[in-house]
């Protein structure tokens, strides 16, 4: 065995991941990594990220640590779910295709239930609809298929109910009536958001470094003020952040500079390294963390495993307002910040439902 298989292997081993399933085919060009980190609630669910990583090791990576994210998501959720997630190493542009996906359809399929896949970067809705022709362990389909369609819809939906929280917490009306806030990445997610935003009567400012995200918003909310970078909406005068694209929005340098009260955002890991959440804290900065106010997608996909509605799947979204209300008063209560909070409650939900079931078998 080699000294990267070792330290692959080593790697899944420290993340205490149950299982890691690499899928190759050849024809196809399809390279892809399945990671299910955590089924005692039940089976894994989460996307499928297709991205051009630079090694595979750095796709192991991301994979085992999106599928552990997935694990505290899923339970915060108050879903009967676990976690996972898969990576297909590739830039979609150039390689996806009816085959490749179709192909990694039957990988899927080959887990038998312990793992269901959905929409995440590089993979959209049609996407999902051409796996689903090889596999049934397929969530977030198109709303002419059967499923749930866009789960961008209910993430936003979900943001904006933690940032009402967020705003109830600080200043003591579940209202954005009135604030500034800084929208960081204006697709998927970012653009619904902002539209939730406006109808609640805040302001809103917004970059994206997608020339097509920006003339879609110039086209469609006219009183958005665009800025021309991310580092320039962080200096700004701003009520609240929100982070809305890749991860690791959060640094050092980015703490420093920040001028909100709250940090509250779509990008799943906007922490950049432990320790930033303690910055946040020491600088007066709300977090509200993101693998609580992001989880109305999986709240929505999940909805569609037992027959998607989505009044019943948005309701459920809903309660990510109480949810977050709850975070920030045991972060209170217990002197730590939220995102040390939400991760207790998570890990309480996993220990105590999670030992009445055991591994995962379908």
């Amino acid at each position: 065995m080699s000294d990267k298989t070792d330290n692959d292997v080593s790697e899944v081993f420290a993340n205490d991941h149950e299982q890691v399933v690499y899928c190759r085919d050849e024809e196809t060009g399809l390279k892809a990594i399945i990671a299910v980190h955590n089924t005692l609630l039940g089976p894994g669910l989460g996307g499928t990220r297709f991205f051009p990583y630079a090694s595979e090791q750095d796709a192991l990576k991301d994979v085992l640590r999106l599928s552990r994210g997935m694990s505290y998501k899923n339970a915060l959720a108050g879903l009967d779910l676990g976690g996972g997630k898969a990576v297909i190493i590739g830039d979609p542009n150039e390689i996806k295709s009816e085959a490749l996906l179709r192909a990694y359809g039957r990988f899927v399929q080959s887990l038998n239930g312990r793992y269901y896949t959905a929409c995440d970067v590089g993979t959209y809705v049609q996407d999902m609809d051409v796996v689903s022709r090889e596999s049934k362990y397929v969530t977030g389909r198109s709303v002419e298929s059967g499923g749930a369609g866009d789960s961008s819809v209910l993430t936003a939906y979900g943001v904006f109910q933690g940032m009402r929280a967020s705003a109830e917490y600080l200043w003591g009306a579940p209202s954005l009536a009135g604030k500034r806030v800084g929208v960081s990445g204006v697709g998927k997610v970012g653009r619904y958001l902002v539209g939730h935003l406006i109808e609640d009567g805040a302001s809103v400012v917004a970059t994206d470094p997608y020339e097509g995200a920006v003339q879609w918003l110039r086209d469609n909310f006219a009183q958005v003020e665009i800025v021309s970078s991310a580092e320039e909406l962080i200096g700004a005068d701003i009520d609240v952040y929100a982070p809305c694209a890749l991860g690791g929005a959060l640094d050092d340098a980015t703490v420093a500079a920040l001028t909100a009260k709250i940090v509250c955002g779509a990008a799943n890991n906007q922490l950049a390294h432990p320790g930033v959440e303690k910055q946040l804290e020491a600088r007066g900065i709300l977090y509200a963390p993101d693998y609580l106010v992001n989880s109305g997608g999986v709240i929505q996909v999940a909805d569609e495993i037992q027959g998607f509605d989505f009044e019943r799947a948005k309701r459920r979204a809903s309660g990510i307002f109480d949810t977050t209300m709850r975070i920030y008063s045991l972060a209170s209560e217990e002197g730590v910040p939220p995102s040390v909070a939400a991760d207790r409650l998570a890990e309480r939900r996993m220990r105590d439902v999670g030992r009445l079931r055991g591994v995962y078998l379908p």
